[in-house]
């Protein structure tokens, strides 16, 4: 997964494993690194946020979005990244039982 990245793309990945992926080591986290993208746009500083969408093209921040999973976002950010990207913002996505 990592191989699809370039090199200023894998050092902030890593280092944003280590800031907002905290229960995890950041050799574990960079398995799931739309995981530590979706932090960041959830929880992040507003600087790194910036290195984000310096670093990142939309359209994999997009699918971010696209796919998300419960609790994964919160309401300010799951509105910001949406209006960020001039796109509808539908309801926040829900945990469905049985």
């Amino acid at each position: 997964m990592l191989a699809d990245f370039d090199e200023m793309q894998k050092k902030f990945l890593f280092d944003s494993a280590q800031r907002y992926i905290w229960w995890k080591t950041p050799e574990e986290a960079l398995a799931y690194p739309q995981r530590i993208l979706a932090q960041v746009m959830n929880i992040g500083v507003l600087e790194d946020m910036g290195k984000l969408l310096d670093f990142f093209p939309p359209e994999p921040l997009i699918e971010i979005l696209n796919s998300a999973e419960a609790g994964q976002f919160n309401e300010r950010s799951w509105c910001f990244w949406h209006n960020k990207f001039s796109l509808e913002t539908p309801p926040m996505p829900r945990r469905k039982f049985s």
